[in-house]
């Protein structure tokens, strides 16, 4: 398992965001030098969690939950396939672009040791938006890639750091529940039938998941 790329975005005004300012970070390129990973404090407050992205819709992005967000390499060279055009790392607006790894198959808790000192904790999927939609000019492209069901993943920042390009990645702790991040995706769009189960990720779920599945639960029953 290894670490491609580090990806960041600066805010710039597009057409396709509701943002305020019209402003959005999603695209993310590669960066050389080495950057700083950290928590960046509760959702609504801080943005994201890797030194120089900019997050600029705190309403559904960024805080703690949300602070770094990794797609494998795997999967966007399956996604230029079926789009047929090039998608250089950082294109689907990912922190980190990974190689080697099923970040789908990676269960909600799960913690990553990235280089020498940065450890990740798996917190849920990416959930797709217009603006994602708008910036790869794809028609339907939040269904489509809801359909596919490969979100990647983002993670909370246990332990901050430094990581850089070519660091490796190695899973340090992974837990016993079936809750991936496929599956959680999969409960939170297409397959709500399937909520009660993501309570078994327990605390590792972020607050407002947790009590979406709990609510479910008490209303539908398991």
């Amino acid at each position: 398992m290894e670490l491609l790329s580090v990806n960041v975005g600066r805010a710039k005004v597009v057409p396709y965001t509701d943002a305020k300012g019209g402003l959005t970070g999603v695209d993310k390129r590669p960066v050389s030098t080495p950057v700083r990973v950290f928590a960046p404090g509760p959702r609504g407050v801080g943005a994201s969690g890797v030194e120089g992205d900019d997050v600029c819709d705190l309403r559904h992005h960024g805080g703690d939950h949300q602070a770094v967000y990794a797609y494998a390499r795997e999967d966007l060279d399956a996604w230029e396939k079926e789009l047929g055009r090039a998608l250089p790392n950082g294109s689907f607006g990912e922190n980190l672009t990974t190689y080697g790894t099923d970040v789908n198959d990676a269960r909600i808790g799960e913690r990553w040791r990235i280089g020498r000192d940065v450890v990740l904790e798996v917190a849920c999927g990416r959930i797709p938006c217009r603006t994602f939609a708008g910036w790869l000019e794809q028609t339907g492209w939040v269904r489509r890639f809801t359909q596919a069901a490969v979100p990647g993943a983002f993670f909370r920042v246990i332990e901050p750091g430094t990581i850089r390009a070519g660091d490796p990645v190695e899973v340090i702790e992974r837990p016993d529940h079936e809750v991936s991040v496929a599956l959680w995706f999969r409960a939170f769009t297409t397959e709500r039938t399937l909520l009660p189960r993501v309570l078994a990720a327990g605390d590792a779920l972020d607050p407002e998941a947790y009590d979406t599945a709990r609510k479910y639960l008490a209303q539908h029953g398991s």
